[in-house]
């Protein structure tokens, strides 16, 4: 089982090894992979909310423990990144804090005052794929979009957006791989450096000039008296880079994906819009975006009847969850009328994610463009190709289609 974990075969593939294990052995420890992986809905709602058991802080520093300490030492940039504490990286009650003040600023009125600004985004991408009869839908729209309203988001030059994504992918590119090489983490190092730089000098320009963008807004947001600092505010920067475009890229992606294949469900979709939130919140339950994700365990804990020990890592397998039959009818099926749809592809209580109102917006304009104006639009290949460098995340790597 070791060993198809951490196959090309089960990244393709994950969910008949998945349902395997939500049957036999839901709590399983995975020597390949360096820690425990959770299947079943509910233990995965535990790990969520026990923050005393659980953690996000230094998980992602973990992959540095495992080098000499002659390489160690190389990579002190990015131990010390992924030390302090971010969004991503901190439990309650510093988490607390960093939310209160990064949803003050990234509000669903700011999304909302921006959803024509992203449907004129994607009417200019839709137009250029028109003009040539079809499109890569994952290069095309469901990378160039998120990107482009970040941009629009920080206040960044437009121009800037490539440096983002490659940033993005060196940061991505090490997560979910239990140890990777040097040449990986250097990469990422690389990236660390060069993003944090970046997002110091837009800081003090915003300082300066601030406007009404997200990172002006970050710099002057008080909550309680508190304010985010220089390092945290440059943590929030690199989140929201990051983190900010992937789920939004692997939402759409697959969305399309999905209402092309299953064409019953498409035509039913055509047929009444109405349902397209609805189609929304059943493509990130059946493909979720985050196949996966770490915690760190702070302390001896008991997890569907397996002993769990301090300093353990623990994967909440989010793509089992939601196809647990114990709370989902059918699972293996895709329902764009699914009524019980409680799914966890946002995570759950304090760790839901700060941009799903935004990521759900950028899909609807997405979705609903497709619907008015690519009606004749259909799949070049039936068998997706999915990214498998990025074990955490459920994203393909291009989806070709015509019109």
């Amino acid at each position: 089982m070791d060993e198809i974990l951490i196959s090309k075969e089960f990244l393709a593939d994950p969910y008949p090894i998945l349902r395997q294990l939500r049957e036999e052995n839901p709590i399983y420890w995975c020597e390949s992979i360096g820690g425990w992986i959770v299947t079943r809905y509910d233990d995965m709602v535990t790990t969520f909310r026990d923050v005393t058991s659980y953690s996000n802080e230094g998980r992602l520093a973990r992959v540095v423990e495992y080098l000499p300490s002659e390489s160690r030492a190389r990579f002190k940039a990015f131990e010390d990144h992924y030390r302090t504490k971010g969004l991503l990286h901190s439990d309650p009650p510093d988490h607390t804090r960093l939310r209160a003040l990064v949803t003050k600023s990234m509000t669903a009125s700011m999304v909302e005052a921006m959803r024509g600004r992203i449907q004129t985004i994607v009417d200019d991408l839709v137009n250029t794929g028109l003009d040539k009869g079809g499109m890569d839908v994952i290069a095309d729209i469901a990378i160039a979009l998120p990107f482009a309203v970040l941009a629009r988001i920080l206040g960044t030059p437009p121009e800037d957006q490539h440096l983002f994504k490659k940033w993005a992918d060196d940061l991505l590119s090490f997560q979910g791989v239990n140890k990777p090489g040097e040449e990986i983490l250097e990469r990422a190092q690389k990236a660390l450096v060069e993003i944090r730089a970046y997002l110091a000098d837009l800081i003090i320009e915003k300082r300066r000039n601030p406007r009404e963008d997200l990172m002006s807004l970050l710099v002057v947001a008080e909550s309680e008296g508190n304010r985010l600092s220089q390092t945290e505010l440059i943590n929030t920067g690199i989140t929201l880079l990051v983190a900010g475009h992937e789920t939004t890229t692997s939402l759409i992606g697959n969305g399309i994906y999905l209402l092309l294949r299953h064409t019953d469900q498409w035509k039913l979709l055509r047929e009444d819009p109405s349902l397209l939130n609805s189609a929304i919140e059943e493509i990130l339950r059946y493909e979720s975006p985050v196949a996966r994700q770490p915690r760190l365990v702070k302390q001896d804990a008991e997890l569907g009847g397996k002993q769990i020990h301090k300093g353990d890592m623990v994967f909440q397998m989010l793509n089992s969850a939601n196809r647990d039959p114990a709370y989902f009818i059918d699972p293996d099926r895709f329902d764009i009328q699914r009524q019980k749809n409680r799914h966890i592809a946002f995570g759950v209580g304090i760790h839901f994610c700060v941009g799903a109102y935004l990521a759900r917006t950028e899909a609807q304009v997405v979705f609903k463009t497709v619907l008015d104006r690519l009606s004749s639009i259909r799949l070049v290949e039936e068998k997706p190709t999915w990214d498998l460098t990025k074990p955490n995340s459920r994203m393909l790597k291009t989806l070709p289609v015509l019109f």
